[in-house]
């Protein structure tokens, strides 16, 4: 991986904002962590995931109510996700660690790997959000083109059209070939991945085993291997649209910014890492608190960007310190006031990337 490096010496910034964001938390007397609404929350996803597994596993339904079924736990899942194992994995969760340790592992009940999902999340795209060459969230792909320092090939031309599919069959990529892949190649991406130590491996497989035979095997056996796949099929299309959206409106948006690094290279980003997260960030439906709820608090993605240890209940409190601190050091808030406008600008920018680079020649330069 090339050496990104930040100027981290003009910081003042986040050290004023952070001083703010800590007298807010001193003041009201809080932990930074969550809270009852959380604990709620939980119990109220977890809950409802385990009726409607329990519902298909046990009960004779029809095929159109199972399937509608499906697609709600997929939903289900997905809420999870952004809720439960991203603040438990962050360490957000609770001030004990053997909580958040325990509910970080819901990442491998949906069938993912919470051990890379630490490195990739937490530690490369927190760090290096919206780096060409280094974040996985926007790795190079033949399929699509993230920003304008990607190779572009044909099939990009119409890659608006094509997305939700793609979206569609990405939980379902990260299932059956991203986790191996990295758990094989000991890399994510450009990235080494940290070394796995025996219990590692054995909670690597062990939850793997355990995901097949719940959701593959049981369920097979129950309602026959077609109905099953049909199923299975609609709980992760629905389960990777919903995360995948969601993720791509809070960096790839046309108010956002990209850096490029050449990876047999040294790059130094001109501006402090506070100061870059705020600027590959955006926030969407600000003011939309069931949008808040089911996403996990993740359209105020500035806030958990400079803060991933607070829990995602306390974003919109601290969202009006983060704004005034931008305003104060002209720094961007970018952000969208609806869900539906921020999708249209991811949408609209995904075709803008998808047209061919016009690319322009030594002369041509010269003469301009």
């Amino acid at each position: 991986m090339a050496k990104v490096t930040f100027d981290n010496q003009n910081n003042l910034f986040y050290q004023s904002l952070k001083v703010a964001v800590d007298e807010y938390f001193e003041t009201k007397q809080i932990k930074k962590t969550g809270d009852w609404r959380l604990y709620i929350k939980t119990i109220t996803l977890v809950g409802t995931a385990i009726i409607i597994y329990g519902s298909l596993m046990f009960f004779k339904i029809n095929a159109l109510p199972a399937l509608l079924l499906c697609a709600l736990l997929g939903f289900v899942f997905a809420c999870i996700g952004f809720s439960v194992m991203h603040d438990a994995n962050h360490g957000s969760y609770s001030t004990k660690t053997w909580i958040n340790d325990a509910l970080g592992l819901t990442a491998n009940a949906l069938g993912a790997s919470s051990y890379f999902w630490k490195q990739k999340h937490n530690i490369i795209h927190h760090t290096y959000t919206n780096v060409d060459g280094i974040d996985d969230d926007i790795a190079k792909s033949p399929i699509i083109r993230q920003c304008e320092t990607q190779k572009w090939v044909p099939a990009h031309k119409v890659q608006h059209l094509y997305l939700l599919p793609i979206y569609a069959l990405s939980s379902i990529f990260w299932l059956f070939f991203m986790d191996f892949t990295k758990y094989f190649t000991r890399k994510i991406y450009t990235t080494e991945a940290w070394k796995l130590s025996a219990k590692n491996h054995f909670i690597f497989w062990l939850t793997k085993i355990l995901y097949f035979t719940f959701y593959m095997v049981i369920p097979a056996i129950v309602w026959g291997f077609g109905s099953w796949l049909l199923g299975f099929m609609i709980l992760h299309m629905v389960m990777g649209v919903t995360l995948s959206l969601t993720f791509q409106l809070a960096h790839v948006v046309e108010n956002t910014e990209f850096e490029n690094v050449a990876l047999d290279e040294t790059k130094h980003v001109e501006t402090a890492w506070a100061e870059h997260e705020v600027k590959t960030s955006s926030n969407f439906a600000m003011g939309n608190p069931v949008v808040s709820w089911f996403v996990g608090g993740l359209n105020f993605q500035i806030e958990h960007h400079l803060f991933p240890r607070v829990s995602h209940v306390h974003y919109p409190a601290i969202s009006k310190i983060v704004m005034a601190k931008c305003k104060e050091f002209n720094l961007p808030y970018n952000k969208y006031n609806t869900m539906f406008g921020a999708m249209l600008s991811h949408f609209r920018v995904m075709k803008s990337l998808g047209k061919k680079p016009v690319v322009v020649t030594q002369q041509q330069s010269q003469a301009a």
